[in-house]
């Protein structure tokens, strides 16, 4: 029988390789920072395999999935490495934010916070975006020790603005009500 090339042995000791062959403990930031981007990506994934999601959503989710590979990529990329990413493009952003602007345009105005329920999509976008919020919070704390592109942080700060308000926005399309804090 042949072997898989999925397992090589090489982790089993609690340590992988980064990009550049430096062995790293699976829990050191860097591994932490990357290993949260792939977390956030698997919820995009199942959000956008949804049917319930508006349809331009799908477009914007499948682009996100490929910039959280290019940022991924970059996290696990040692300053040492003969191999270096791409700076990570503005224009990533900039379309991020007209995605943002084209939802938001067609949600009801309020200023109260939202419950993070409704529609079983809107609460998996809302958990992709609390999973995202926190890649930030590890993408952050590797920043203060390497080096970060900061149009990487800038990019997953909006993919969790967008995540908000595509929730909003799937409640509405799938004519979920939102519900709003009831402060005690």
């Amino acid at each position: 029988m042949k072997k898989s090339n999925v397992y090589t042995r090489t982790g089993d000791t609690g340590t992988t390789s980064l990009v550049g062959g430096t062995r790293a403990a699976k829990d050191d930031v860097r591994l932490e920072a990357y290993g949260t981007v792939d977390e956030a990506n698997s919820w995009l994934g199942l959000l956008n395999a949804s049917l319930a999601i508006p349809a331009e959503a799908h477009a914007t989710l499948r682009s996100a999935m490929n910039r959280l590979f290019d940022i991924g990529s970059a996290l696990a990329t040692e300053p040492e490495s003969s191999w270096q990413p791409a700076p990570f493009p503005d224009r990533a952003i900039a379309a991020l934010e007209a995605d943002i602007d084209a939802l938001d345009s067609a949600l009801p105005r309020h200023n109260r916070f939202i419950l993070p329920t409704g529609h079983p999509d809107a609460a998996r976008a809302n958990i992709a975006r609390t999973v995202v919020r926190r890649a930030e919070r590890r993408i952050i704390a590797l920043s203060r020790t390497s080096t970060v592109d900061p149009a990487i942080i800038r990019y997953i700060n909006r993919l969790s603005d967008y995540l908000f308000i595509l929730s909003r926005a799937i409640n509405i399309y799938n004519q979920h009500d939102e519900i709003f804090w009831e402060k005690y």
